[in-house]
């Protein structure tokens, strides 16, 4: 089983992905048949599984100084991240965020922990919606030295913006220079589900139903 399956199967498991059947409205306005919440990664398993994916989708670690996460769901990911490096593959990395407000005292500055100066860091959040929040976070490490040479999120909807043909992962992508890793995306959830509907002994509740919905939402919606 891969790394995109297990997380998929977990998350669906703790409820952080989401099947719903009467859809929800989102931000952009459009009804979706299921939705992603990173924030119910919140209990030593579940910290340790997601932290386990992400550094496993990493690319070439030796390549990459400092873990760097964006506050605030930024914040546990990276610490988890770089933990879960030193235990599964003996790197060593470093660790840092930023604040929210500079300090004038004390530990000066905004970033927390590992010094970004002349560092390569790989940014860690858990999605990226309409690229705001990651390109201000890329601009944040620039200011302080940094290098980012890449990021990984946990999960892409591979979904197009509400005026473009984009996704919010591709447009961050051409707008920084910068590559984007995904431990799971849309496809991984779908290609789930129809293993599911085909086992003989299905176990998500109304499988066949959730996935034609989730098929026509991105066959209206997705990427091409």
């Amino acid at each position: 089983m891969t790394v995109a399956e297990k997380f998929v199967l977990y998350a669906l498991k703790i409820g952080a992905l989401e099947l719903i059947p009467e859809g929800r409205k989102l931000a952009s306005g459009r009804m979706s048949p299921y939705f992603f919440n990173s924030g119910l990664f919140n209990t030593g398993e579940a910290l340790s599984k997601l932290a386990g994916a992400y550094a496993s989708t990493v690319r070439n670690p030796s390549c990459t100084d400092v873990i760097f996460g964006p506050a605030y769901k930024g914040i546990s990911i990276a610490a988890a991240v770089t933990t879960a490096m030193w235990k599964n593959y003996k790197v060593n990395m470093g660790f840092a965020f930023n604040r929210k407000e500079e300090k004038e005292h004390g530990e000066k500055g905004i970033i927390v922990g590992c010094s970004l100066e002349k560092q390569t860091v790989c940014m860690v959040d858990d999605v990226i919606t309409t690229g705001t929040s990651s390109g201000e976070a890329v601009k944040i490490i620039l200011a302080n030295g940094g290098i980012p040479i890449s990021c990984v999120i946990a999960f892409d909807r591979q979904e197009r913006g509400t005026d473009t043909e984009l996704s919010a992962v591709q447009e961050f992508q051409r707008n920084y220079k910068i590559p984007v890793h995904s431990v799971a995306t849309l496809a991984d959830l779908i290609a789930a589900l129809e293993k599911d509907v085909q086992s003989k002994t299905p176990a998500i509740p109304n499988g066949k139903d959730i996935l034609k919905k989730i098929l026509l939402y991105r066959d209206k919606y997705g990427v091409k």
